[in-house]
């Protein structure tokens, strides 16, 4: 693709479907700032936003066969975002514990998700999902959700680019999330950690 792009966002959606990263990027550049800013509206919490921002966008991809069907592109972002923020409302709503520690940290801009959880039993389970990764992500996991270091910071300890230190981290996050719903199917608080539906 060229320097100074001269496609349309329908042609960029063509490109996707077969499979085209540069294009796809194009697309999360075009609508990341607004879809991230539709969701700190709904869920009050930039930690929550970015987080189903990226699954969003992680789902678009995946999907992404199913792109040449789509009309109307930010109006399936937004559509896709808010189902996902209801989701994400619907699973803290059936935890009460959960939702009070959500309402007490709606106004912080960084929040450890593990926090949410006050039982022994859960901090346990997810001691024993994060073991199971691999040396590095499991080192940029625990820099980041237990020591609250930025993706900057992480990035200048360990010599790695933020680039490197984000995808690492979804990646991690990623491998727990799918070690949690195999070996405790059907748990929705734990689920609820990772934001997924």
């Amino acid at each position: 693709m060229p320097e100074h792009p001269t496609y349309n966002e329908r042609e960029l959606l063509l490109l996707v479907a077969d499979g085209n990263q540069e294009a796809f990027a194009r697309i999360f550049e075009k609508h990341r700032q607004r879809l991230y800013t539709y969701l700190v509206g709904i869920t009050k919490a930039s930690e929550v936003a970015e987080d189903i921002l990226v699954d969003v966008f992680m789902k678009l991809w995946i999907g992404r066969e199913m792109l040449v069907r789509v009309e109307n592109l930010e109006g399936f972002l937004h559509k896709v975002a808010y189902n996902k923020a209801m989701d994400f409302f619907k699973t803290t709503a059936r935890h009460a514990r959960l939702q009070q520690v959500y309402a007490q940290r709606i106004d912080q801009r960084e929040q450890n998700p593990e926090d949410w959880f006050i039982d022994e039993e859960a901090r346990r389970i997810l001691r024993e999902a994060v073991n199971q990764l691999p040396p590095q992500r499991k080192l940029i996991y625990t820099m980041s959700r237990e020591q609250g270091l930025s993706y900057e910071e992480i990035a200048k300890a360990l010599h790695l680019s933020r680039n490197t230190v984000k995808g690492t981290l979804m990646a991690a996050t990623r491998s727990i999330s799918e070690y949690l719903n195999k070996k405790y199917p059907g748990n929705a608080a734990l689920s609820a950690l990772f934001f997924l539906a």
